[in-house]
């Protein structure tokens, strides 16, 4: 149960232990009084964002992005936040190597600047996000523990800790991890969703205190999702009070509306005889593949909506055979991203059997904070891991399933192949509208590995090209040349 703030701090006689064990923070960050005279507080540094759910394999280490020109400022009082990041990618990548990301927020609302400088509202979700990223910095933190209305409890230790759960006003909440001995705060705790992960703790911890304008503020800041590292910041510059300019979001975003959902819509292509390729909104698509009895799907990608919506389509392309599994291509999370409403649905998964115990873990997961399909209508899973090769086949029709051995980026993938249609179908290997081809010739490779006559490439990424225009524009643009 969670305790008022309604004693001043400074009625000691009366405080209760929450509130004691705040106080005693503020003391040791540099005192309340200067703690909530701050005006702004800006970050400086560089650091490394591993890139969650593109491991090679899923216990692989997570590739990552290095990123430079970091500089995040924050205006506690107004509510306002302005990030903006240079980052590299430190692995293979078909896309843009560097990026430019600034985003911002202001109270409720949340925004994205682009390339060309122009300001959009981002959703609600976003807003939360960035409220409580906010706090994942321990003069903050106690900035937001010491407003009217925010409320403390369940003090506890644990090892050399003291913890302590706050919820603000707007009912944003987070724990505080403190240092018996220094009072100093270690790291900050807050519950968050994740689409793949379900409810995951989000954890900053904080080392290497220096003290600036009167404050302890921390030179490194290291964050985790659930088991997965975040971003781990080395603070070159803290800066405390500096004319950050105007961090407001401008009238135009203010009053604009919250993006809503993207629609959704599936269309359905006949590219061979019981063969659909399932495309429509975005760049994930799906193929289904009709035998004697029953439809299979490949690929429940990228989200619960995309995977229901072409669940639901795949039903209608011949409703007398029921859809009954799904092969799911590998464990990149846009790909897997389907996987629990693919579950829900009641379909049997195939996939290499690599990704078994991790899309175990991604079933048997709580999805509490945001029900999805799956906590709303559990059932069991149901999965068919394969090897190296595997074929299904029937009267009516023949896929052959082969793993992508030794690709630089891909462990776990799964590509299909018709021979009947010398069709090839694969995700992640080749699409159409990507800068450069850094694992083109370990495509061509396991290719012609398997001894495949390839005419039609029927990809989960991109257009329908004959195999012979894929290799003209891997070869033009696979070192980075137009």
């Amino acid at each position: 149960m969670f305790l008022g703030l309604v004693l001043a701090l400074s009625s000691a006689c009366t405080q209760p232990p929450e509130v004691k064990t705040i106080r005693a923070a503020a003391d040791a960050l540099g005192g309340r009084d200067r703690i909530q005279a701050i005006r702004t507080l800006t970050l400086e540094g560089e650091g490394t964002s591993p890139n969650l759910g593109q491991n090679v394999t899923p216990d692989g280490e997570l590739p990552v992005w290095k990123v430079t020109e970091f500089r995040r400022t924050i205006d506690p009082a107004a509510g306002r936040m302005r990030v903006q990041q240079v980052r590299t990618a430190q692995f293979l990548f078909a896309g843009a190597t560097v990026q430019r990301q600034h985003i911002g927020l202001d109270g409720e609302v949340a925004y994205t600047v682009g390339p060309d400088g122009r300001a959009a509202r981002a959703s609600a979700a976003a807003a939360r996000d960035r409220r409580l990223e906010m706090v994942h910095h321990p003069v903050i933190a106690l900035f937001a523990a010491l407003e009217p209305g925010t409320r403390f409890a369940n003090l506890r230790q644990q090892d050399n800790l003291e913890l302590v759960d706050l919820r603000t006003a707007r009912g944003d909440a987070f724990t505080l991890a403190l240092d018996r001995g220094t009072k100093l705060p270690v790291r900050v705790i807050s519950m968050g969703n994740d689409p793949n992960l379900g409810d995951v703790a989000i954890e900053t911890s904080f080392s290497d205190y220096e003290t600036v304008s009167g404050l302890k503020l921390p030179k490194r800041l290291t964050t985790k999702i659930d088991k997965y590292p975040q971003f781990d910041l080395q603070v070159a510059r803290n800066i405390v009070d500096e004319d950050a300019g105007d961090l407001a979001a401008s009238e135009a975003v203010k009053t604009s509306d919250p993006p809503a959902a993207p629609a959704v819509n599936v269309t359905a292509e006949q590219v061979g005889k019981g063969i659909w390729w399932l495309a429509g909104s975005g760049n994930h698509r799906s193929i289904v593949f009709e035998f004697d009895d029953h439809l299979t799907l490949f690929e429940a990608p990228l989200n619960e909506a995309r995977s229901l919506a072409v669940i639901a389509k795949a039903r209608t392309l011949r409703p007398g055979k029921p859809l009954t599994h799904a092969i799911v291509s590998h464990h990149h999370f846009d790909h897997s991203g389907g996987l629990r409403a693919a579950v829900a649905e009641g379909l049997t998964i195939i996939t290499y059997r690599a990704n078994a115990e991790f899309f175990q873990d991604l079933v048997a997961r709580r999805h509490t904070l945001v029900e999805d399909a799956l906590a709303k209508n559990p059932k069991p899973l149901k999965m068919e891991p394969v090897g190296e090769e595997a074929t299904l086949k029937d009267r009516s029709m023949e896929v052959r399933l082969y793993h992508v051995k030794n690709n630089p980026r891909e462990g776990t993938l799964l590509f299909a192949y018709v021979p009947r249609d010398r069709m090839l179908v694969q995700a992640d290997l080749y699409d159409s509208t990507w800068l450069q081809y850094p694992w083109a010739d370990n495509f061509i490779w396991n290719v012609q590995q398997r001894g495949l006559q390839v005419d039609k490439d029927v990809p989960v990424h991109g257009a329908i090209q004959s195999y012979a225009d894929v290799l003209k524009t891997m070869a033009a643009k696979r070192s980075g040349r137009n």
